[in-house]
């Protein structure tokens, strides 16, 4: 038995020798070099790319190996570069390879260089080179024949160095460029666990980064049974990216995957984030303590998110905390996520939490956040509004696959409480639906207060040239529709209630009907339209009915030269891109029919009831300017304006008091907030108390009042020749009457 066992042992030791005899004789006599230029035109007429080839070396022990020198493969039908190596190494271990497996000792890669291009029809240089097997080929019965595999995944060692990998796609001018990749293992075989060191700098212009990275993990794997594990995980990321410098990113931590029964894993998940980013320090830091999805279910523990942001002017700080999740590869939920900001812009702050569940379907794209509780306060000593708090509650519901957004909202910002519906369909082009009722708003305390200044009138002109168009441009892209309703609101200083606007806005054109409302002691009815497709045009058309016209026009415009109580109704439209040129460029019609009020700046009856003491003094005519004093009271007022260009014309003016008919014809320039209008009052029979001997002595008697200048301040030029004409003309009539009468007696 031991002659049979030493016999053995000799006889495998002869064949041994024998065989590294063998290999020691091919590796010495044959040449592998010698059929490079068969193998360099078989690729050439295969795929119409030149293959340059570089010195061949073989080894045959310990291990069965190949060495290339330079390699290089052309791009199809071009003599440019497509790919290069500078050497290749792999080699085969011995002794599996007499059990017919095949085992990867080792492999070594050195100076890749691959230069991939997608072109403007969407086609790339390497697709000549790309094959998919066949249906029912020789690949396919070999895995379905049920015999073991002869390739063994066993690699002692694999080392890539200075790999570059250039991508440039010629339709959207992207290049992206991978550089230095640096790869190096130990053995890679199932169940064996292998340090790995990967490293490499990546750039791209789209958008714009540059960075380097280096990994280091421990790797072990199953093939058989399809498990994965990266252990001790260790992830450095620096450069720049997204307009961030000096970034630093970090990630540590375990993560598995078994494929079969879709186990997956995250244990002591932590990622660190610094940069710099317009003078400002950022900082963000995520820790997930542990994430799992076992069998379609994962659940995980807390997970933090904090970033920070310092800098010159600015310090804010973000944090989100999800308390635990659980749920099913399909649904989900989470626990109350709470979310706070804390942040300081110079002197103004900002503070705010939310907190709110979040369940789901990945599935179905739909996610839902049942009840949003969020609050915040504002302060800002250098705006209008010095400090604003606000608090809401309310709901929403995603669809992002319908790419669909519904939510509910109720809550207080300041004085003002609020119910709000909100919709939203479509991402890229969204189109809005809203309901929004206010109980009071003040527009006015969020808005700078009016800077009155006094300029020359060179200085006017030059301003009136530098003035800034109206920016229109959010209407292009607008598509909403709904409604706002206010109980009590303040807007430019005019004050109305039960206010209604039901907006519809697409393509650039705008439709407010109706726009009503209660306002000074009447209500207003009308509609307004904005096309600002090329240049803005607006049309406004409004009825109000019951209005005190003079504190509406003290609010609106801080003119105060009209009282009474009637009906305004206005038309318009106009065109133009600044206020100037909207005002100059204004056509339509307006009307106004008033009672028992009165027109401010003169007394037209006080002036005509002392003509007759200055018969002997007035000649000609006499200016004054207006007077705030003084007034001219009516019983009824109605005028009818045309407007065009700017200019609305008058000639149908009918004023009526007990003492006086006033008539008159004339234009208000509105582009140039001045007037040019003839008055002409005429006295009629008085009543008693309503001035006398004196004011009856001259009725009939008409007076021309020229009214002129700006809408403020204008002048009142009263010409007193007719009038001492008619009186003249009055009192010899009187005197023929008289001695007509004594005549006849």
């Amino acid at each position: 038995m031991k002659k049979i066992f030493r016999y053995t042992l000799l006889s495998i030791a002869g064949l041994l020798v024998v065989l590294t005899g063998l290999a020691a004789y091919i590796a010495a006599t044959f040449d592998p070099n010698q059929y490079k230029p068969q193998i360099m035109q078989l690729v050439k007429d295969k795929t119409q790319r030149t293959l340059q080839l570089g010195d061949i070396k073989l080894s045959f022990f310990p291990s069965l190996g190949v060495k290339l020198g330079a390699l290089s493969l052309s791009e199809h039908k071009s003599d440019k570069e497509f790919v290069a190596v500078e050497n290749t190494r792999v080699s085969l271990k011995l002794l599996p390879l007499l059990s017919e497996q095949v085992v990867v000792d080792e492999v070594e890669i050195q100076g890749v260089r691959l230069n991939l291009i997608r072109y403007k029809d969407g086609s790339t240089n390497m697709d000549d080179l790309a094959g998919v097997p066949q249906k029912g080929g020789a690949e396919d019965a070999q895995s379905k024949s049920g015999k073991p595999e002869k390739f063994k995944f066993d690699i002692d060692h694999v080392g890539i160095e200075n790999t570059t990998l250039n991508y440039s796609d010629e339709k959207t001018g992207a290049k992206y460029a991978l550089r230095g990749l640096n790869l190096k293992t130990g053995r890679i075989a199932n169940g064996v666990p292998s340090d790995v060191e990967l490293g490499f700098n990546v750039q791209g212009n789209q958008p714009k980064f540059d960075l380097a990275a280096q990994l280091k993990t421990r790797l072990t794997f199953d093939l058989n049974t399809q498990q994965y594990q990266l252990q001790a995980l260790d992830l450095a990321v620096k450069g720049e990216a997204a307009g961030i410098s000096k970034l630093v990113v970090n990630a540590s931590g375990d993560v598995s995957a078994k494929l079969q029964s879709k186990e997956f894993a995250a244990d002591k998940f932590k990622l660190a984030a610094s940069g710099v980013q317009d003078k400002n320090n950022l900082d963000v830091k995520l820790e997930a303590p542990r994430l799992s999805l076992l069998s379609e279910k994962f659940s995980g523990d807390k997970v933090t998110l904090v970033a920070k942001m310092t800098g010159p002017e600015n310090d804010m700080v973000a944090s989100m905390t999800v308390p635990g999740l659980e749920g099913t590869a399909q649904t989900f939920k989470t626990g109350a996520i709470n979310m706070e900001l804390d942040a300081k812009q110079g002197k103004s702050t900002v503070k705010a939490k939310l907190a709110t569940p979040l369940s789901g379907n990945f599935q179905a794209q739909q996610f839902s956040f049942p009840a949003i509780v969020a609050n915040f306060s504002f302060s800002a000593p250098d705006l209008p509004v010095k400090s604003l708090n606000g608090d809401l509650k309310g709901s929403a519901v995603a669809n992002l696959e319908k790419q669909n957004v519904q939510a509910n909202f109720s809550g207080k910002v300041a004085d003002s409480s609020f119910k709000a519906k909100l919709g939203v369909v479509g991402f890229s082009k969204p189109a809005i639906g809203f309901d929004l009722d206010i109980d009071q708003l003040d527009v006015d305390r969020y808005l700078p207060p009016k800077q009155e200044t006094k300029q020359p009138e060179a200085r006017q002109a030059e301003t009136k040239q530098q003035e800034k168009p109206l920016d229109f441009s959010a209407l292009k892209n607008l598509n909403a529709n709904g409604s706002l309703r206010v109980g009590n609101l303040k807007a430019a200083n005019v004050k109305a209630q039960l206010v209604r606007a039901d907006l519809k806005a697409v393509g650039g054109k705008v439709d407010i009907n109706p726009l009503s409302a209660n306002l000074y002691q009447g209500s207003a009815n009308g509609n307004v339209a904005v096309n600002a497709v090329a240049i803005p045009v607006i049309s406004v058309k409004q009825d109000l009915k019951g209005i005190s016209i003079g504190p509406l026009l003290k609010d609106a415009m801080d003119y105060d030269a009209l009282e009474g109580k009637g009906s305004v109704s206005l038309d318009v439209v106009t065109r133009g891109n600044t206020v100037t040129a909207l005002k100059k460029a204004l056509d339509g019609k307006a009307a106004l029919n008033l009672a028992d009020g009165a027109v401010k700046g003169i007394n037209i009856a006080e002036t005509i009831r002392n003509v007759k003491a200055k018969l002997g003094v007035l000649k000609g005519q006499q200016t004054q300017a207006a007077d705030k004093a003084q007034k001219t009271d009516f019983t009824e007022l109605k005028a009818s304006f045309l407007i065009k260009n700017g200019v609305a014309h008058n000639d149908d003016l009918s004023l009526k008091s007990p003492l006086l008919r006033l008539t008159g014809a004339g234009d208000i320039n509105i582009g140039e907030d001045s007037l040019n209008y003839l008055a002409k009052a005429s006295v009629v029979e008085s009543g008693k108390g309503q001035g006398g001997a004196e004011l009856a002595s001259l009725k009939g008697v008409t007076i021309p009042v020229r009214i002129s200048g700006p809408f403020k301040s204008p002048q009142y030029n009263l010409d007193f020749s007719g009038a001492v004409t008619e009186v003249v003309k009055q009192k010899a009539e009187e005197a023929v009457k008289g001695k007509l009468k004594g005549l006849l007696k």
